[in-house]
């Protein structure tokens, strides 16, 4: 058997795939290997973003691996300093992440995909959590992030009983940012990858780090804290201060495309 995750960088875009059959279930040592895999897009100054998703046709990821969790192997549960599977938990990190979603995301294996910042599904995906089926509940980040994303009504009926959201579904109701026939997926998430890559680093940075920021805020708070506390904001301080905030403005007055420092 190969590795679970597999991790290949493509100039400054780090391609995160989960490849443990039959059904992509996560263990401790698979989430380990993805936060590490996030750990070294965050920390790595040419990487820009990053594609996570899963090997074959059928699963994105089952999420969970019940099985693991079950046994009395200890490290079975130890999820690494980012949590389960390396991304619903971690706050710090400071890049973007396109879920390419290639078949069936469920409970973990959603949330996974609920905590990146676009999510691209191929035709056949479903998007599920079965967690109270089984006398539990979507603590990875499902409970917290679904109502943000899809009418409350329907992430309480699909938290409360399985209730299955398709790929088509998703994308009318703005939960993805593209569907596409599976052949295409990979294709589609590298190219929305690219446009990231094009667009200023430090811009990309602080419009991670805004929106998160703002979420619980009201619109007049969340406009009073950039403007009356952009401390509290490095990365967006940091953009406006930069060599590349200057570059844009100069690369459009010249007709030329823009040379970014990341400065």
């Amino acid at each position: 058997m190969g590795e679970a995750v597999r991790v290949v960088r493509d100039g400054g875009v780090l391609e995160i795939t989960l490849d443990r059959p039959p059904a992509n279930a996560i263990d401790g040592a698979t989430s380990r290997a993805l936060g590490d895999a996030f750990e070294r897009l965050h920390t790595d100054c040419g990487l820009r973003v990053a594609i996570v998703t899963g090997g074959g046709e059928r699963f994105f990821s089952a999420g969970w691996d019940l099985k693991a969790a079950a046994s009395d192997d200890a490290g079975a549960t130890d999820y690494g300093p980012h949590g389960f599977a390396g991304l619903p938990d971690y706050h710090e990190l400071d890049k973007p992440v396109i879920a390419a979603v290639n078949g069936y995301a469920a409970g973990g294996g959603f949330e996974l995909a609920l905590a990146a910042d676009l999510i691209v599904a191929a035709e056949h995906a479903q998007f599920f959590l079965p967690e109270a089926q089984v006398g539990i509940l979507p603590d990875g980040g499902g409970i917290n992030r679904l109502p943000r994303r899809v009418p409350y009504n329907l992430a309480v009926e699909m938290m409360m009983t399985g209730r299955r959201l398709s790929a088509a579904e998703g994308l009318a109701l703005g939960l993805l940012a593209a569907v596409v026939p599976a052949a295409e997926l990979m294709a589609k998430a590298r190219e929305r990858a690219q446009a990231i890559c094009a667009s200023a680093p430090l811009s990309v940075k602080a419009i991670k780090q805004i929106l998160k920021r703002i979420e619980p805020l009201s619109v007049d708070d969340s406009i009073r804290l950039m403007r009356e506390k952009r401390a509290e904001l490095p990365a967006y301080a940091a953009m406006w201060d930069s060599e590349d905030a200057r570059e844009g403005p100069r690369a459009f007055a010249e007709k030329r495309k823009p040379v970014w420092k990341g400065r």
